[in-house]
């Protein structure tokens, strides 16, 4: 069992391996963090400058990215970040809400792992310190995003599923959908999502397992329905 969810969304991600990948992590990072918008070109001398690594692996970055889905690359016109759908987002926030139900329902059925149990307790902790002076101000909203984010790796961490990781992995990889993308949340929707940290912690806790899977795709699919237009009928 692995102690984090290492997808492009974990604060800590481990900076190992080739130049290449650390460069896209970096980038991946700075795109799911809303950074670099949709439809902005990512231009490779520029970002090799910035980043201050050479073309060769600043190319291999930008290639796996665009493989993943996150770039789109046209010959002679160079690397741009994907533009989404409405449709295409609402369909990532439905997926994300029966994976991470699931990974609750078998967080609830497993043996709690102390280490685990540690990592909810110090985010629901941090999250109630940040809700209750909340100002919006741009600090406590990173302060949330990186609570946030360490709240649902715990989830997936006490889950012990490898292929759902890898599965959910998918759906967090476009920006509106990522768990980085809390700009659009009000004070009353930071107290909210909070507040269902707590009941889906506590239903895993009880090994609650029905409830605890519920209560996850309750609280992604509000998210979604803060995050993306309703559809209207023709």
């Amino acid at each position: 069992m692995t102690d984090t969810f290492d997808t492009p969304d974990s604060p800590k991600r481990a900076r190992r391996g080739p130049r290449s990948m650390q460069v896209a992590d970096r980038l991946r990072e700075r795109i799911l963090a809303g950074e670099i918008h949709a439809g902005e070109r990512v231009n490779e001398a520029r970002l090799s400058l910035q980043l201050g690594v050479s073309r060769t692996p600043t190319r291999a970055a930008l290639h796996a990215l665009a493989a993943e889905g996150l770039l789109d690359y046209e010959t002679n016109c160079g690397f741009t970040v994907r533009s989404y759908s409405d449709e295409s987002i609402a369909e990532a926030f439905e997926i994300r809400a029966v994976l991470e139900g699931l990974a609750c329902r078998l967080a609830a059925e497993r043996t709690p792992d102390p280490a685990v149990t540690d990592a909810f307790r110090r985010a629901l902790a941090q999250g109630d310190e940040i809700v209750a002076g909340f100002r919006e101000t741009t600090a406590q909203m990173e302060a949330y995003r990186q609570m946030n984010i360490a709240f649902h790796n715990a989830v997936m961490a006490a889950a012990e599923n490898q292929m759902l990781e890898e599965t959910l992995r998918l759906a967090l990889a476009r920006p509106a959908s990522s768990l980085r993308n809390i700009v659009s949340f009000t004070q009353a929707q930071i107290r909210s999502r909070h507040d269902d940290h707590h009941r889906i912690f506590d239903a895993i806790q009880n090994g609650e397992g029905w409830r605890a899977e519920l209560l996850m795709r309750e609280h992604v699919t509000r998210i979604k329905s803060s995050q993306v237009r309703p559809q209207t009928a023709p």
